[in-house]
């Protein structure tokens, strides 16, 4: 056993002198290790850190949240028979504990997009008309004043509570509470009250709040928009369903879906005109794909390392060419074959080791100055970085095992001979 580690460290020895013996050469063939060491951990940090953005994103809404939206494969239209989108009567039956018992909360939304215009300024927001209930359901904080309350749903009032990006674009650093700012759709332009302000919520999938302007339901629906169907029922765009539990989403759905149906008029073997979205299956299709694309991001720099590796074995044979007396010399004083073989694999095989460890410091290294952006979040994980360094010393290995096993099998006489 100390005979075998000490052969090793022998070879390590002479492995080390040879590189040194010849060091910008070793720097730029251990470049192409580098680089692809670097694009494997770089990019495997930024596609774990959009999965994880994902993920918190919908944990954020809730695993047990259902989302209730008009369209389908089923009848469209407004005449007999079709579908009339999703009305209040449909979210209050939802809301109804008798019909859907699952259901720890029901919530209905309406809105669309329209210019907010203050003084001087204007942008385009998404404005959407809620209840009051729609602040506990998605968690909302203030920031300053107060969300709409029920007696602005009863009173159609002529109330805002402003995004926190939209409030700091029209008003800056000045204080909104009080403001009125005008609110144009397709419809019609209203003045509207700014009575709240929200914290930074941060975007979703499904809700840019930040960028966003909240009205009282029944504002966004007869004064803002036109919210009612070919026979003036007043319709919403979203039914946002809490179900009491995550183990009770599958029924809160299925109760939904039988609800709906009935109401619609639709027969259990057609296809319906409203979307049912379960956020326990938006969670496991996004951690699909991006499982997927980050796969993919690693492939794409895996390539660069091969790339290195081709560089590896060239070198190495160029190195065996050059060092073909050498071999001759060490091979007639004595030296076996694998003697010979591991002197030169051990080479390949710290080109590639040293190259790995000076890849993942930069790819470490890219990722943190990513983060500085604030463009994309990466995520290093020691995972990512064993993969790149575990498959840079196999690209070594492979690259190496030829030009070593040429150097090993060269004929003592004709090496000495070799001019």
């Amino acid at each position: 056993m100390i005979t075998k580690l000490a052969d090793l460290w022998e070879n390590i020895r002479v492995a080390l002198d040879g590189l040194l013996a010849n060091k910008l050469r070793s720097v730029l063939t251990m470049l192409g290790v580098i680089i692809g060491v670097a694009s494997v951990v770089a990019l495997l940090s930024i596609g774990n850190g959009a999965s994880a953005s994902i993920t918190d994103q919908i944990n954020s809404i809730g695993t047990n949240m259902l989302i209730v939206t008009a369209g389908g494969m089923g009848r469209i239209g407004g005449g007999p028979g079709g579908s009339l989108g999703l009305t209040m009567a449909d979210a209050q039956a939802l809301a109804d504990p008798n019909q859907v018992t699952a259901a720890a909360m029901v919530v209905s939304q309406y809105g669309g997009e329209g210019q907010i215009i203050y003084g001087d300024s204007n942008l385009n927001a998404s404005i959407t008309g809620v209840p009051p209930e729609y602040q506990d359901l998605y968690d909302l904080t203030m920031a300053s004043g107060e969300f709409i309350s029920s007696n602005d749903v009863d009173k159609r009032a002529k109330v805002v509570v402003l995004g926190a990006t939209v409030a700091s674009d029209l008003f800056g650093s000045f204080d909104p509470i009080g403001q009125k700012i005008k609110v144009s759709t397709f419809g019609a332009t209203v003045s509207l009250t700014v009575i709240g302000v929200l914290d930074e919520q941060g975007g979703s999938m499904m809700n840019d709040v930040d960028s966003s302007v909240f009205v009282p339901l029944s504002t966004a629906q007869t004064k803002l928009f036109n919210g009612r169907n070919s026979l003036g029922q007043l319709v919403v765009n979203r039914i946002n369903v809490m179900a009491k539990s995550e183990a009770l989403v599958d029924t809160a759905e299925t109760q939904i879906d039988a609800v709906l149906r009935d109401r619609h008029g639709l027969e259990p073997e057609e296809d319906a005109d409203f979307r049912i979205i379960n956020q326990a299956d938006m969670l496991e299709m996004a951690t699909s794909v991006t499982g997927s694309l980050t796969v993919f991001l690693g492939a794409i720099a895996g390539i660069s390392l091969l790339v290195g590796g081709i560089g590896i074995m060239n070198i190495m044979l160029v190195s065996v060419t050059e060092r073909t007396r050498e071999i001759g010399l060490r091979k007639a004083v004595g030296a076996r074959k694998n003697d010979v073989l591991w002197q030169f694999l051990m080479e390949a095989i710290l080109l590639s080791l040293l190259g790995g460890l000076g890849g993942v410091t930069v790819g470490i290294g890219l990722s943190k100055i990513v983060n500085l952006t604030g463009t994309f979040n990466s995520v290093v994980t020691l995972g990512s970085i064993l993969l790149a360094v575990t498959f840079s010393l196999a690209i070594g290995l492979f690259f190496g095992i030829y030009p070593a096993n040429k150097a090993a099998g060269l004929n003592p006489i004709e090496a000495l001979r070799y001019e």
